[in-house]
């Protein structure tokens, strides 16, 4: 215990002078626009994968509707904020309460199923999501969402990532979290140990959810204008990719997961007839050199990590 808190004051302590050196370039202008708004998604998109390993890699199921929930987080969030002037930060939460209460709602039904079938139905979920906002008029329907006010910053969105990984972190560390890596290790084996898997699957999918739709809100208030099409299945796929990349089980696979992929887009952007191709030849690459993701099941607090990477990458080369 001793050892874990010192490693999360350390942890602490590199993040605090990487959120001053980031800031410090932010408002001397060290960054054009361009990369200052790809820093905000690389931590949106941190949050987002972090908050889907705790259902993929922690608990062990197959979702693939989490930009479904960040949908009902960004509309929600932006609704209050310009329809009815709420503060940031409540809005935020009140959206977080809105994709987390959705995905406990959906949770207890869908969690039955297991695999191939949860994946199936948790997709067009996520899809029937959007479809239903894509006919509300009151938030602009297929149109979008117009006239957002720009409430995020560098700040919100560092501190809230922040948080998101010492809460799942902490949670997984916990007795519930250990219920969930009992799950994925085997369900049957849990369950026969008197683990009450529903309640656990559920409880891992309503976090997920809510993270998710802190997400979404702090998104669509980094532009001035959201469309139902920001939120399709392929944006799932996106954050599943981040996951696997990094490491299913992983924390830091999903830190380093969102980055790689995030800024791999971001630094293609200027070739867009071979950005595509160039980004799928690199993600196919990183996983034949390390199928398991680049941590594993391993975090960078754990001793010897970076040999173990290394060791990893020649055995599976």
């Amino acid at each position: 215990m001793k050892y874990l808190r010192t490693n999360d004051l350390k942890m602490l302590a590199f993040a605090l002078v990487l959120f001053a050196v980031l800031q410090g370039l932010i408002t001397g202008r060290v960054l054009n626009s361009f990369w200052q708004l790809n820093i905000l998604i690389v931590g949106i998109n941190i949050i987002m994968s972090v908050s889907l390993n705790l259902i993929n890699g922690y608990t062990g199921q197959f979702s693939l509707g989490h930009a479904g929930f960040m949908a009902v987080g960004a509309y929600t969030a932006v609704v209050l904020t310009t329809n009815f002037h709420v503060a940031f930060l409540p809005a935020l939460l009140a959206g977080a309460a809105a994709a987390g209460f959705l995905g406990f709602l959906i949770g207890l039904p869908t969690l039955r199923l297991r695999g191939d079938y949860l994946a199936i139905a948790t997709l067009g979920l996520g899809e029937i999501i959007r479809i239903v906002i894509m006919n509300i008029d009151h938030v602009g329907g297929a149109a979008g969402f117009k006239g957002i006010p720009h409430k995020t910053t560098f700040v919100w969105v560092f501190f809230i990532m922040l948080f998101t990984l010492f809460f799942i972190k902490n949670f997984v560390n916990s007795k519930p979290g250990r219920a969930c890596i009992a799950i994925r290790e085997n369900e049957i084996a849990a369950e026969a140990m008197g683990v009450n898997t529903t309640k656990y699957k559920v409880m891992a999918f309503t976090i997920g959810a809510a993270f998710a739709g802190i997400a979404g809100g702090l998104f669509a208030q980094c532009f001035y204008l959201i469309n139902p099409l920001s939120f399709t299945f392929m944006q799932s796929f996106n954050y599943l990719i981040m996951v696997v990349l990094g490491g299913l089980g992983s924390i830091t696979g999903s830190i380093a997961g969102a980055f790689v992929v995030t800024f791999l887009s971001a630094a293609l952007a200027s070739w867009p007839e071979f950005r595509m191709i160039i980004y799928a030849l690199a993600l196919i690459f990183l996983m034949m050199k390390r199928p398991q993701g680049l941590f594993g099941y391993m975090e960078i607090t754990n001793h010897g990590i970076f040999r173990k990477i290394l060791k990893g990458g020649r055995k599976h080369a």
